[in-house]
């Protein structure tokens, strides 16, 4: 019988309060200006801290009602106060209240209300707006389509330290942009916030500093100018100095920091000057430590790996203060069972963002292991390293695989890690796993680190080429991403180094001709580049050579042509020519090039060419060809290694191809290219005019 009560007690229930609400909502319609002035008053006393009141006031309508006597100029200024009162808080219930007021045009209203001269009204429209701009769901853009809201907004910064809270607040939630730091920094931030650095106030202060911390990420321009800035006769960066003092809140040491490194990494503070060195790198390692709030150790772990990224000397120093590296471990342990967190709700937050923890430390060894081979070292000796990320690289969360695969692609740089702790732990199974179905930028850095594992001296290079890698790397290549598409032909230009045959046959059947040429026409440089990688290392020892140029001669043949003739950088052409010089040392493949003047007149143009890279690859090709096979010896020149294969005459004899390239004149270049001031062209020349004299 219970169970057959409880819906209509819930149903009288339910219209018990929503009759409550309507009542407050019919009240705000009273002809009589007191008689809604109190409604109002009643309705702000009964939503605060209950947000079903809150939706239910939302559902019946108040929110039109309340903007509209905001902006009625019949309405008295404390009723239109109350009404922004009651907006602001209406705004700090759920998301989806905030989705409804954004949807009702509240914010035009109170940047409208900012025109008003009365202090009390613009303070309550500014901590109304401050809240709705704050929440995820507000589209910043709505600060920044009237051209005419920031400069006033910056006029209003000297009216109180609320304004002045609310507004830098505003600013650095709503700076998402390079466009958003240039808006701002050309209507005069920098100048009208400094000051309010040193405010009384510890809220101005700390909104003051996380403005600029949002103004100079990534900027140049603004970090440029900060350097300069002087507060109370202060420079800036001194000022930022003092607030990361250990006696200072947590939040701002951690705020200053992200400032200093913010302008360090765009280039306004040099990394070996001492405010980094010895005063923010400290600093954020500090944050590091298990004393420190969940937050505030990811927050510190991420800036401190952003900081030193490009420099090899603060990663350095970096692992050697306060046991960072053992101290990252913690991370990953974090919270224990037997974590002394007396605080349930502090407990319940913490585990549902331990990931953020694992994320950050992953960044941070990624940071940290960067370049220097000792630390990679350090690294992967650290407890049970190896084999959190790879239970990294399968967590249900992507920013912590991503950030799993971009530690184990800082290791991966490390011969020493490939043949060793890589090979002991298979990272490559899951490593293919993640390449199979993951967003692009995991598949980037997972097609990196690939990348790396399948350089020759790489153990783990043999199974992943049974694991049937080559399909997969094949349709990298024809990704809209350049830098998949980059990395797919990378990988596969390393599995063709010194492969044998099957393999290659295997890459160029499963890439197609098609593609490859394709790639060989690819507008993203670095993808051309690899592309002739590619080529140069499946046409390396004579029988691939002879075999690919017997099946595919005439394409090859035609693309060479087209980047030798095409606007194309040095290193293109050189890689170019290089092919060139492989192709001309194949058997049978050298024929192509013999018996195409066209071609023969390029390579005798770039053995004139300025550069001597070009003069030199030239060369290289002009050596191959004349080279007397009879002889049994192959140039040391030449690109392939390893190879012994013997000296079959083909069908046109080294004399012939002399002779050939004697009348057109090259022998006259190798010549005069015995006395260029470049000792390697020298030699090459020396080597090439030997074979005339043989």
């Amino acid at each position: 019988m219970a169970c057959m009560l409880e819906a209509p007690l819930r149903i009288s229930v339910l219209s018990e309060v929503t009759a409550t609400s309507r009542h407050y909502v019919d009240r705000l319609f009273d002809p009589d200006p007191q008689k809604v002035l109190q409604g109002v008053i009643d309705m702000k006393n009964a939503v605060i801290g209950n947000n079903k009141q809150k939706a239910n006031l939302i559902v019946l309508g108040a929110v039109p009602r309340l903007l509209y006597l905001l902006q009625q100029p019949t309405s008295s200024l404390e009723l239109r106060t109350e009404c922004a009162v009651v907006l602001g808080s209406l705004a700090m219930g759920t998301e989806n209240n905030i989705k409804s007021l954004v949807d009702c045009h509240i914010i035009p209203a109170l940047l409208q209300g900012l025109l008003c001269q009365d202090l009390k009204f613009i303070e309550a429209c500014l901590r109304c707006l401050r809240t709705v701009f704050i929440s995820p769901v507000t589209p910043v853009q709505l600060l920044f389509t009237d051209p005419t809201v920031i400069p006033h907004l910056m006029s209003l910064l000297s009216r109180s330290q609320r304004t002045q809270e609310y507004i830098t607040q505003i600013f650095s939630h709503c700076c998402k942009t390079p466009e958003h730091q240039m808006i701002l920094y050309n209507h005069g931030a920098i100048q009208n916030i400094a000051p309010l650095l040193m405010s009384p106030s510890y809220k101005v202060q700390m909104q003051a500093l996380k403005c600029f911390s949002v103004l100079a990420y990534e900027n140049t321009q603004v970090s440029m100018t900060l350097v300069n800035v002087l507060v109370d006769g202060e420079l800036l960066t001194q000022v930022f100095v003092k607030m990361m003092q250990r006696d200072r809140p947590i939040e701002m040491q951690l705020t200053a920091a992200k400032c200093l490194t913010y302008m360090c990494r765009a280039g306004a503070i040099r990394t070996d000057d001492t405010c980094i060195i010895m005063k923010t790198l400290p600093c954020l390692v500090r944050m590091c430590s298990k004393e420190r709030l969940l937050e505030e150790r990811v927050e510190g772990a991420e800036t401190l790996a952003y900081l030193m990224e490009p420099d090899v000397e603060l990663q350095r120093i970096a692992s050697i203060t306060d046991h960072l590296v053992a101290m990252l471990a913690d991370y990953f342990k974090y919270p224990s069972s037997v974590s002394a967190i007396a605080d349930i709700k502090r407990l319940d937050h913490d585990l549902k963002h331990a990931h953020e923890l694992r994320q950050a430390a992953f960044k941070l060894y990624a940071s940290l292991g960067a370049n220097d081979e000792d630390i990679r070292k350090k690294i992967t000796e650290t407890e049970n390293m190896m084999d959190r990320i790879v239970s990294g690289l399968s967590e249900s969360s992507i920013k912590v695989r991503l950030a799993a695969v971009r530690c184990l692609h800082s290791l991966s740089r490390s011969v020493q890690q490939l043949r060793t702790s890589f090979h002991d732990h298979a990272v490559w199974k899951p490593l293919m796993k993640l390449l199979q179905n993951a967003p692009d930028e995991v598949l980037v850095m997972a097609s990196s680190t690939l990348c790396n594992l399948l350089l020759e001296f790489s153990p783990s290079k043999e199974p992943i080429l049974e694991s049937g890698v080559v399909e997969l790397l094949c349709s990298l290549t024809q990704s809209d991403s350049p830098a998949l598409r980059v990395n797919g032909i990378w990988a596969l230009m390393n599995m063709a180094f010194q492969a044998d045959q099957k393999v290659k046959v295997e890459i160029v059947r499963a890439l197609g001709t098609e593609q490859l040429f394709r790639l060989l026409s690819d507008p993203d440089a670095n993808v051309l580049m690899k592309t002739l990688g590619l080529l140069r290392n499946l046409l390396s020892t004579r029988p691939h050579i002879d075999q690919i140029m017997s099946s595919h001669g005439k394409q090859i043949m035609q693309a060479v042509t087209l980047i030798l003739e095409g606007e194309h950088g040095i290193e293109v052409k050189e890689q170019t020519l290089c092919i060139l010089g492989n192709i001309a040392d194949g058997h049978t493949a050298k024929e192509l090039i013999m018996t195409n003047d066209d071609m023969l007149q390029k390579i005798k143009s770039y053995m004139g060419h300025s550069n001597v890279k070009l003069q030199l690859a030239a060369t290289f090709c002009v050596s191959n060809l004349i080279w007397n096979e009879e002889d049994g010896e192959e140039d040391a020149a030449t690109a392939h290694k390893g190879d012994d294969t013997g000296g079959n005459p083909v069908a046109r004899g080294s004399q012939e191809r002399q002779d050939k390239l004697r009348e057109m004149g090259f022998v006259d270049i190798l010549h005069k290219l015995t006395q260029a001031s470049d000792p390697n062209l020298c030699d090459r020349a020396k080597t090439a005019m030997q074979q005339y004299l043989a």
